[in-house]
Parts: structure tokens; C-alpha cells; sequence
């Protein structure tokens, strides 16, 4: 994700980031960390899926 789109998501500007990144570089790093976060859940939600999908698959050739 793109400084771009971390702003547009949170409602403010990439100069806000930029600021809060040499300001309150302890909020710029939990904000960073949350992106983080959200990115491994859209990961493991997608590996998830593709799991459970071969799961069904073996099943069906299997029957």
C-alpha cells in the first residue's frame, strides 16, 4: 500500500503521514504496524480460501 492510499484510507494527507513520521514517529510506527496487520490477515484469509478449496477438490476426486 502506497503513502497515497494509507492517507486516503485514514481520511487525511500524505503530508499528514510524512509529518507524523518525523513528528510522532511512535504513532507513524503503530499506524505502519496496523497496515501490517491488515495485510497478513487479506493474506491469510486468501491462503485460507485457497485451502479449503483444494480440501474440496481432493474430496471430489476421491468420491
Amino acid at each position: 500500500m502506497t503513502q497515497r492510499d494509507m492517507a486516503g484510507y485514514l481520511g487525511i494527507t500524505t503530508v499528514t503521514i510524512r509529518n507524523w513520521r518525523r513528528d510522532k514517529p511512535n504513532l507513524y510506527k503503530i499506524i505502519m504496524q496496523g497496515f501490517e496487520v491488515e495485510e497478513v490477515k487479506k493474506l491469510l484469509k486468501e491462503s485460507l480460501e485457497k485451502l479449503e478449496s483444494a480440501g474440496e477438490n481432493t474430496k471430489g476426486a476421491k468420491g
